[in-house]
């Protein structure tokens, strides 16, 4: 596989990845959404599983790595569906720009990391700026946007949460490996969910919510999922975590062409503020050095 090509659909299907997820609950509920994605996302991963055949180990430590995978994906994505009901779909790709500010500091604390550098400090106050400016817009008072913020942030520890357990947990397994395994583990978990607070089956399906429903299963749960893992096998964690650099904008962008939406001054200013402080997570530590070395 070309890592470069590997590399560009990550980036693709993660800004888009939010406005599918609104399109996809149109017409139905948000909960027989997710649930149809993740049956999708299952299928296409067991037929994968039969292409590639890395294997789908079951003992204790793959047991346990796909119980903290599956957990960010059913509590965050749980989260994410509900949260997206009440607001744009570019905020939620700016709100997951977190995610590695928030794995930096969860790693820190579980697996004694030293990983709270002063760039990476500098980066997580920069990304805390940004999510206070955004706080401050006008939209958040609008409804139930503010529940959906809270959500999305809830669904960005969890993925944090269960990124850093996985990595706790050790086992060598194939990206491939991982997604099936969390998949199949969390997949009953999702219809349990939805049989019980939900339960109806929609009449008519438009095309824009079904072709969203099969982009989201097939490329957002399966595909997205591997390359990303392919890629933290293939590249230096720092050149993985400049995807999140640039999909929060191009989430933005594609939010605003696509579907309309017009962020306000304090989301973009808010939003700079948080791809800056990613910008810090990465290359913070090389710039205060070469500052330094400069005032010597």
């Amino acid at each position: 596989m070309s890592v470069p090509a590997a590399y560009l659909g990550v980036i693709l299907i993660w800004a888009t990845t939010p406005l599918a997820i609104q399109w996809s609950s149109e017409g139905w509920g948000y909960l027989f959404g997710i649930t149809g994605r993740m049956a999708l996302g299952v299928l296409v991963c067991a037929i994968l599983l039969q292409l590639f055949k890395p294997g789908l180990p079951w003992h204790r430590e793959a047991r346990r790595t796909y119980m903290a995978a599956g957990l960010g994906i059913y509590g965050g994505m749980l989260s994410v569906y509900w949260g997206a009901q009440f607001m744009p779909s570019g905020l939620i790709a700016v709100l997951f720009g977190l995610n590695p500010l928030v794995t930096a500091l969860i790693a820190a604390v579980w697996l004694q990391e030293k990983s709270l550098t002063p760039g990476k400090l500098l980066g997580m106050a920069l990304g805390l700026c940004g999510l206070l400016n955004i706080f401050a817009a006008d939209i958040l008072f609008e409804g139930r946007v503010w529940w959906g913020v809270l959500a999305v942030l809830a669904a960005v520890f969890l993925h944090s949460f269960s990124s850093v357990w996985v990595k706790q947990v050790g086992a060598s397994l194939p990206g491939l490996t991982v997604t099936s395994g969390s998949l199949f583990v969390v997949m009953p978990l999702f219809i349990v969910t939805w049989l019980v607070y939900d339960g109806t089956a929609p009449e008519q399906v438009s095309v824009q919510a079904g072709m969203a429903l099969v982009y989201l299963g097939v490329f957002g749960s399966a595909l997205g999922f591997t390359l990303y893992f392919y890629l933290l096998k293939h590249l230096e964690a720092n050149r993985v975590a400049l995807i999140t650099l640039v999909t929060p904008v191009l989430a933005l962008i594609i939010g605003l062409v696509l579907n309309g939406e017009h962020p306000s001054l304090e989301i973009w200013l808010g939003s700079a503020l948080i791809i800056s402080g990613l910008g810090m997570h990465v290359w913070g530590d090389r710039v205060i050095g070469v500052l330094l070395s400069i005032g010597r």
